[in-house]
């Protein structure tokens, strides 16, 4: 056990009832004010579903002193942020990955400068270095215009 995890337990002990009580005291409090705002029924605004859903995380006794809602409502919502979250980060990029401009540049160069070579033949040589980019791409950024000689 180290230095920190030693003071940890020590402080969790000293100061362990008196933590709970305050939690529970502000747990409280936020469900007062709730109430004291609204006039029906209470309206939680989401910063205060936040609050529980992190309060529901962080403290083990959160159900016992939640009174104006139920507890399977504070885990939905815990469900619906988690849904939420992986939905924004599993979000697909859309479109295909940009080529870099350094190869584009080279498709150019290389069109430029062997005019009767097609999309096929340009595409083949950057293929044989292990670029692999499909024919359309490479027949996008050739340079048109010029004959032959």
């Amino acid at each position: 056990m180290g230095v920190f995890q030693i003071v940890w337990v020590a402080l969790r002990a000293i100061l362990g009832d008196r933590v709970r009580l305050g939690v529970e005291n502000l747990a409280l409090r936020q469900q007062l004010l709730v109430l004291q705002r609204s006039v029906k029924c209470p309206q939680l605004r989401k910063r205060e579903r936040i609050f529980w859903v992190w309060l529901s995380r962080l403290w083990s006794g959160w159900r016992c002193v939640l009174l104006i809602v139920q507890p399977d409502t504070v885990i939905r919502w815990h469900r619906q942020g988690f849904q939420l979250y992986w939905r924004w980060k599993s979000r697909s990029k859309l479109g295909r990955p940009q080529i870099d401009a350094e190869f584009r540049e080279l498709i150019r160069r290389m069109s430029r400068d062997n005019l009767t070579w097609g999309a096929p033949r340009i595409r083949s040589e950057p293929h044989l270095l292990g670029y692999d980019v499909a024919e359309s791409t490479v027949a996008k950024y050739m340079v048109h215009g010029l004959k032959p000689p």
